[in-house]
């Protein structure tokens, strides 16, 4: 997969610039599939969030961006359907849109539901993550942002990139998340890890990373 992981969707004209790029055509031309789930397990999750999520009424531009068609991928939905119907949608979609929410929640479901074992296969197909959903495909979390308990009884997340991600840098609405804070969880987390705020992303192709902001972003623990 082609990957554009940001903190609180697409933001900006650089974020939107790099989503184009990966898509290769212009946004009117591409399908989405959208992904709910992860609004659901977070410690404060309700129903609106995911509504706004996909009906495009949330502050974090996902769904709204001007997508030929958008359809919903509702994960805890999957394993009742059978495989036959849904892969064959995941695989005809430009690109996925994840939401955010809990991220271990999430990880649950993207195993439970078959999707993260198509990942590998995916290699034309953009996923942009927002929040939690960017935060997934991590190697691990870290203890500040377990919420939901999974099975496993740790942080780890899916491990797809090589690095993890410490979101929503000095909002306003996380005044905790500081960079203070920030260089703190990295210090458990010992790997490399990026901290970003609301007007940056990372945009992974092939192995490489780019970091593309308007915003405030640090690069932390970088391998030697």
């Amino acid at each position: 997969m082609k990957l554009l992981l940001t903190d609180s969707g697409v933001k900006n004209a650089s974020m939107l610039a790099a989503l184009v790029d990966l898509l290769g055509k212009p946004i009117a031309e591409a399908s989405a599939l959208c992904i709910p789930t992860a609004g659901y397990g977070g410690q404060y999750g309700d129903p609106g969030g995911p509504w706004r999520f996909i009906s495009g009424r949330s502050p974090n531009p996902m769904t709204e961006l001007g997508w030929k068609s958008v359809g919903v991928l509702e994960l805890t939905a999957l394993p009742s359907i059978g495989k036959e119907r849904w892969v064959s949608w995941v695989r005809e979609a430009d690109a996925l849109l994840v939401n955010g929410g809990d991220a271990l929640y999430l990880c649950h479901w993207m195993r439970e539901s078959g999707l993260a074992d198509l990942f590998p296969s995916l290699r034309d197909t953009v996923y942009v993550g927002l929040s939690a959903g960017s935060m997934v495909l991590t190697p691990r979390i870290g203890e500040d942002f377990v919420g939901w308990k999974p099975p496993t009884g740790d942080d780890s997340t899916l491990g797809v990139v090589d690095f993890s991600i410490f979101p929503h840098l000095d909002s306003p609405d996380c005044s905790e998340n500081t960079l203070a804070e920030a260089e703190r969880w990295a210090a458990e987390i010992k790997g490399p890890a990026y901290a970003i705020d609301a007007q940056t992303a990372i945009k992974v192709t092939d192995g490489g990373v780019e970091v593309v902001s308007e915003g405030y972003w640090k690069l932390l623990n970088p391998a030697s």
